[in-house]
């Protein structure tokens, strides 16, 4: 279960209920509400949804509640495929995908969503995720060589190539895995965390790229690299089911047969 982190000298206050009138399959949902500028604590606000009139997903009941009971709820959604990744948060203890997350495979009792843990807080599920970003691009994740493109034609790779890519392209950056690192939690200033790193080690195996040598320099750091411990979260709550460690450690293996080799 990721730990949720409250904003400083604040506590999480009971909110208010929204109760569903005659509804036939009525299920609790627990919601966190904070807007940081209306200088206020955090509350959990209840709402009552009838799930017979209501889509199957978790994101389908945020957006019932949304545009019918309560406007005021503020959450990130777009692709509702699990393809964009902008509805992550947690969802009954687990960082998770909205769109992807049936309401049935829930617990029994009241579903509790918060906010993608240990990340500042625009608004209620919505995270700031500008300092992800930022590292993100700090691995710079384009194709980088020094060699002409060939005259008329792509930057081919054999599909031996090809398939050393799959279980890392699929990445979607939703930071389910990342806020759900402890190291990344302690050390997110430094530590690149999971996400980062998988999609480092994207790049860095991609055989039509021509700066593997930098890359590896790049991530040759105590912070940076070295602050994963093999806890395993990330794998645990891949959304997508890839698994960042697995990305980590070959990075580390890489940089070790360079020094050797």
């Amino acid at each position: 279960m990721a730990e949720f982190s409250l904003p400083k000298n604040s506590k999480i206050q009971q909110g208010k209920h929204f109760a569903a009138q005659g509804a036939k399959q009525p299920r609790t949902f627990r919601i966190y509400r904070w807007t940081p500028e209306d200088g206020k604590n955090p509350r959990i606000d209840t709402y009552e949804v009838d799930l017979a009139t209501c889509g199957p997903m978790v994101l389908d009941a945020l957006l019932k509640i949304k545009n019918e009971i309560d406007p005021t709820l503020s959450l990130r959604r777009s692709c509702r495929e699990g393809i964009c990744g902008s509805c992550a948060m947690n969802i009954d203890g687990t960082n998770t995908l909205a769109c992807t997350k049936a309401i049935g495979e829930c617990g029994s009792g009241d579903v509790k969503i918060y906010p993608l843990p240990h990340m500042p807080v625009v608004k209620d599920l919505v995270p700031d995720l500008t300092h992800f970003y930022a590292q993100f691009s700090s691995i710079k994740p384009w194709l980088r060589t020094q060699s002409p493109a060939p005259a008329d034609k792509e930057r081919l790779q054999s599909p031996d190539d090809r398939k050393k890519l799959d279980g890392l392209y699929e990445c979607i950056l939703c930071a389910c895995c990342s806020t759900s690192c402890p190291s990344y939690w302690w050390n997110g200033d430094r530590y690149l965390g999971p996400a980062i790193l998988l999609q480092a080690y994207r790049w860095v195996v991609d055989s039509r790229d021509e700066d593997t040598g930098s890359r590896l320099d790049d991530l040759e750091d105590p912070f940076k690299l070295y602050r994963c411990h093999t806890i395993m979260n990330c794998a645990r709550t891949c959304p997508k089911g890839l698994n960042p460690a697995k990305a980590i450690a070959e990075i580390k293996k890489l940089i070790v047969e360079r020094r050797t080799g």
